[in-house]
């Protein structure tokens, strides 16, 4: 049986009484705690993934920004050679491969030469695969006489 005297309660079991202090409830449950980490964990399960397609994003980035500078340097080497070298005959040619130095990425480079009405059209892709798929970058200049 349990009687509340003041701010003590009461106990009788057998004959004897234990007194103890009554509190507040102040605090958590278990209750209440396990479903606010099973909440944090869904949102930190959340920002893993974002994280995981931001690092995606950002390696494809750098893989695009490799790709353009190669397109680039190799397309004005091309611009700034003679319209009669051998390299601007027209038809598709194959360009050396290229590795970044410090990089494990490569780089598949062509290139393709038309020519009407004296104006050579030049365009320069150059092809690279990530692991999941194939990616290209294709740029496009023209040379008149």
């Amino acid at each position: 049986m349990i009687r509340k005297k003041g701010s003590f309660c009461s106990l009788q079991r057998g004959g004897s009484e234990l007194n103890k202090w009554t509190r507040e409830a102040k605090g958590f449950s278990l209750l209440e705690v396990l479903a606010a980490l099973v909440i944090l964990a869904f949102g930190l399960l959340a920002l893993a993934g974002l994280h995981v397609t931001s690092l995606r994003g950002n390696t494809f980035s750098h893989h695009l920004s490799l790709a353009t500078v190669v397109a680039q340097d190799r397309l004005e080497f091309l611009k700034n050679l003679s319209l009669s070298s051998r390299e601007l005959v027209g038809g598709k040619h194959e360009d050396q491969q290229f590795t970044p130095p410090g990089s494990r990425m490569s780089f598949q480079r062509t290139y393709s030469v038309t020519e009407a009405n004296s104006v050579k059209t030049i365009q320069y892709t150059v092809l690279w695969n990530d692991g999941r798929r194939n990616h290209s970058v294709t740029f496009t200049t023209q040379r008149g006489q």
